[in-house]
C-alpha cells in the first residue's frame, strides 16, 4: 500500500525511548519506575506509551471501566471506514493468519503497547465474553446435577435456574431438590409422595393435645399424637403389638422442590414472620386449664365450667356448658370431644353440633386426666385413685382399675397399654383389655406429676426434681436424670429425645440413647407452665407471660412469639400454626399465629420468577437484578409418629395467680 512504513520494532523504540530520557536529563528517573500501560506478556515486559508521563513522573489516569458486555453491543460496527482502511486491514489479516504462535504473540503486544487506557477497555470488553464458557452446556445432565448437589443454599439454586434454559431445565430435576429436603431434614411425608394411593380408615385421630390440667403445673408428654397437619405415618407399635394409624386431611404436595419450598418458607416465617390474631376470651381472667389443637378445631376449657370451641383461625364456633365445676381434663377425637372435672362427671360432646351425647358418672373426687385409646374407648384418672375405662358410644363403664393409693395425676396410652402416675410416688402399667396392672414402677421419693410413654419406655417426672426412666416391658428403672432443681411438671417424648420443664424456670433436652444432657435452656424467670417440641423447635409457655421458640439441634433461641403478658396458661403449636393463652392486662385472650406461606407463593412457576418476567424470553446471561424473597413476616423420608404434650396446671386463689400449687383440689362433696 502506498504511503506505508513498516512500524519501529520494539527493541528501536524503546532504545529512542531512553536516548531521549538522558539528552533531556533525567537519569534519575529509573526505568524500574516506568508504568505499563496494557497488559504485560509472559516473555517481556510493555513499555508506556505515552513518554511525557514518564518525564513527569506523574501516575496516568486509571482506565474508565466500562459496561458489562451484552447481546446488543457484542460485535463492533465498523460500517464507518474508509475502503484504503478496509483494504489495509485485509492485508493485516492475512498477515496475521499467515504468522506463526510466536510471531502472533509479538504482534498483539506490541499493538497493545501502542494502545491507550480507553482503547485496551474496549478491547477488555470485547474479549472478555469470548473467554467465557458456559460448563453446563458441555457436561453430561449427571454430572451437572453431581456438581448442583453440592449446593445447599436454596437460594443460590433458586438464583440459578434463571441464568439460562439449560440452568433452568437442570433445577427441575426432582433429585436435586429431594437432596436438598435430606440435607436441610425437611423429611417429605408419605402422603405427599404416594398422593394417589389409597390410605385405610383412620385409627387414631388427627389431634395435638396438650395433655390435661389437674389444678398444678403439670404437662403431660405426648404419646400416641399426630404430626402436624394430621398427615398420615408409617405404623406405630408398642411392646404388646398394637398399632396405631393416622389419618390423612392435608393438601398433598406434588414434588420435592414444592414440598421444599413450603418447608422453607414456613421455617423462615417461625424465625422472623408470621401473622397473628388475638382474641379476648373472658375478661375476668379464668384460668386456662386445657388446650388442645386439631386440624378442625381449637378447644379451650376454663375453670368457670365452660369449654370454647373455635375454628383454626380463631373464629368463635360455641361454648360447650354442662358442667357444673371447673373442666380439668378434655381429650378430642375427630368431632367428638370427652371432658371431665371437680364435677366428677366425664362427658362426651358431639363438637358439630355442641350437644353433650353421654354423662358418664362412677367417680367419686374430681376427673384428673383424660385419654382415648380409640374412637370408642375412653380412660379417665380421678383424685378417688382409680382409673375408670369406658364406653363412649354406649355411655357405659367397661372396667375400673383399682391399684393406686392416691390421687392419679397423669396418664397415657399406647395401644392396649396405659400408664398412669400417681401422688403415691408410683407409676403403674396397665393392659386395658385384660383390666389388671402389669407393673408398678417404683423409685420416686415424692409426688409424679407428669408422665411420657412411647410404646417402649416410661418417663416419669415428679415433686423430687429428678426424672427417671423405666423399661416398660420389664417395669426395670433404666436411669434417673437429675439437673432441675425444682419440681418436673413437663416431659415430652419423640424418638430418642426427651424434653423436660419444670418450675425452676428451665427447660432440659435429654438424649434417651445415652441418658445424658444435650442442652439446658435458662428459658424463664419463673416456671415452665407449656412445652411441646417436634424435630425442629421447641415452644415454652412460662409464667413470666412469655412464649420463646427454641432450636431444638442448637438449642438457640430463635424468638419471643407473643407480646409479653402476666402469665401463660396454655401453647399449642403445629408445622404451620401456634395457639397460645395467656393472661394480659386482667384479661384471658388467646393469640393465633399462622406461618402458612399465602397460596399465590406456593404456586409452582417456572423458575419461580415474578409473573411480569413469565411472558419474557429466557436471557442467555444472569438475570442478576432479580432478587428473591423466600419469606418472612421438614436422613429418612418417612414420618415419625408425635408424641402429645401435656401443659401444665393452674390455680386462681383469692385473686392471686400460681402455677405451681401442688396441693389437692378441693375435694367436692
Amino acid at each position: 500500500m502506498a504511503g506505508y512504513s513498516q512500524p519501529l520494532s520494539f527493541s528501536e523504540r524503546r532504545g529512542s525511548m531512553f536516548n531521549d530520557e538522558l539528552s533531556l536529563n533525567t537519569h534519575n528517573v529509573k526505568m524500574s519506575q516506568q508504568r505499563p500501560r496494557g497488559p504485560p506478556t509472559p516473555s517481556m515486559s510493555t513499555p508506556a506509551a505515552d513518554f511525557d508521563q514518564q518525564v513527569t513522573g506523574s501516575p496516568p489516569p486509571p482506565p474508565t471501566p466500562a459496561a458489562s458486555p451484552g447481546p446488543s453491543h457484542a460485535q463492533p460496527d465498523w460500517n464507518g471506514a474508509e475502503e484504503e482502511d478496509e483494504l489495509y486491514l485485509a492485508e493485516l489479516r492475512q498477515q496475521f493468519l499467515k504468522s506463526n504462535n510466536q510471531q502472533r504473540t509479538r504482534m498483539l503486544a506490541d499493538l497493545l503497547s501502542l494502545c491507550t487506557s480507553q482503547q485496551l477497555s474496549f478491547v477488555h470488553q470485547f474479549v472478555s465474553p469470548l473467554l467465557k464458557k458456559d460448563p453446563f452446556t458441555s457436561l453430561p445432565d449427571e454430572l451437572c446435577l453431581r456438581i448442583l448437589s453440592f449446593i445447599d443454599d436454596p437460594k443460590v439454586l433458586a438464583r440459578a435456574s434463571q441464568v439460562s434454559r439449560r440452568w433452568r431445565d437442570l433445577l427441575s430435576d426432582d433429585m436435586t431438590w429431594k437432596n436438598l429436603c435430606v440435607k436441610h431434614d425437611y423429611q417429605r411425608r408419605l402422603s405427599e409422595a404416594q398422593s394417589s394411593m389409597q390410605l385405610p380408615a383412620p385409627i387414631r385421630p388427627d389431634v395435638y393435645p396438650l395433655g390435661n390440667h389437674d389444678g398444678g403445673s403439670t404437662s403431660h408428654s405426648f404419646p400416641g399424637a399426630l404430626p402436624p397437619h394430621g398427615l398420615p405415618t408409617t405404623s406405630s407399635f408398642n411392646f404388646s403389638g398394637s398399632a396405631t394409624q393416622i389419618p390423612t386431611v392435608q393438601p398433598r404436595l406434588k414434588s420435592y422442590k414444592s414440598h421444599f419450598k413450603q418447608r422453607y418458607l414456613v421455617d423462615a416465617a417461625w424465625r422472623t414472620g408470621g401473622r397473628n390474631i388475638t382474641k379476648n376470651i373472658t375478661q375476668d381472667g379464668g384460668v386456662v386449664t386445657s388446650l388442645h389443637l386439631t386440624s378442625k378445631y381449637i378447644i379451650v376449657a376454663l375453670d368457670n365450667a365452660k369449654i370454647h370451641l373455635f375454628d383454626t383461625e380463631g373464629n368463635a364456633l360455641r361454648v360447650l356448658q354442662g358442667h357444673v365445676m371447673g373442666v380439668w381434663a378434655m381429650v378430642p377425637w375427630d368431632d367428638i370431644l370427652v371432658s371431665g372435672g371437680c364435677d366428677r362427671d366425664v362427658r362426651v360432646w358431639d363438637l358439630t353440633t355442641g350437644n353433650c351425647l353421654h354423662t358418664l358418672r362412677g367417680h367419686t373426687s374430681t376427673v384428673r386426666c383424660l385419654k382415648m385409646s380409640d374412637a370408642n374407648t375412653a380412660i379417665s384418672g380421678s383424685r378417688d385413685t382409680t382409673l375408670r375405662i369406658w364406653d363412649i358410644k354406649t355411655g357405659l363403664c367397661r372396667n375400673v382399675l383399682v391399684g393406686h393409693q392416691a390421687s392419679v395425676r397423669c396418664l397415657e396410652i399406647k395401644g392396649d397399654i396405659v400408664v398412669s402416675g400417681s401422688y403415691d410416688t408410683t407409676a403403674k402399667i396397665w393392659s386395658i383389655s385384660q383390666g389388671r396392672c402389669l407393673h408398678t414402677l417404683q423409685g420416686h421419693y415424692s409426688q409424679i406429676y407428669a408422665i411420657a410413654f412411647d410404646g417402649f419406655r416410661v418417663a416419669t417426672g415428679s415433686l423430687d426434681t429428678s426424672v427417671r426412666i423405666w423399661n416398660a416391658t420389664t417395669g426395670e428403672c433404666q436411669a434417673v436424670l437429675q439437673g432441675h432443681t425444682s419440681l418436673v411438671g413437663q416431659l415430652q417424648m419423640r424418638g430418642g429425645t426427651l424434653v423436660t420443664g419444670g418450675s425452676d424456670g428451665s427447660v432440659r433436652v435429654w438424649s434417651l440413647e445415652r441418658f445424658c444432657p444435650i442442652h439446658r435452656l435458662a428459658a424463664h424467670d419463673n416456671s415452665v407452665t407449656s412445652l411441646q417440641f417436634d424435630d425442629t423447635r421447641v415452644v415454652s409457655g412460662g409464667s413470666d407471660g412469655r412464649v420463646k421458640v427454641w432450636d431444638l439441634k442448637t438449642g438457640h433461641l430463635v424468638r419471643e412469639l407473643i407480646a409479653q403478658g402476666e402469665a401463660v396458661w396454655r401453647v399449642a403449636f403445629e408445622d404451620e400454626k401456634c395457639v397460645a393463652m395467656a393472661l394480659r392486662n386482667s384479661r384471658t385472650v388467646m393469640e393465633v399465629w399462622s406461618f402458612s406461606p399465602p397460596e399465590e407463593v406456593l404456586h409452582e412457576r417456572p423458575n419461580s420468577l415474578p409473573a411480569s418476567l413469565l411472558d419474557a424470553p429466557v436471557p442467555e446471561r444472569p438475570l442478576s437484578a432479580i432478587s428473591l424473597d423466600f419469606g418472612a413476616s421438614t436422613s429418612g423420608m418417612q414420618d415419625e409418629e408425635m408424641p402429645d404434650a401435656g401443659p401444665p396446671a393452674t390455680h386462681m386463689q383469692h385473686g392471686v395467680t400460681t402455677f405451681l400449687n401442688i396441693d389437692d383440689d378441693v375435694e367436692v362433696v
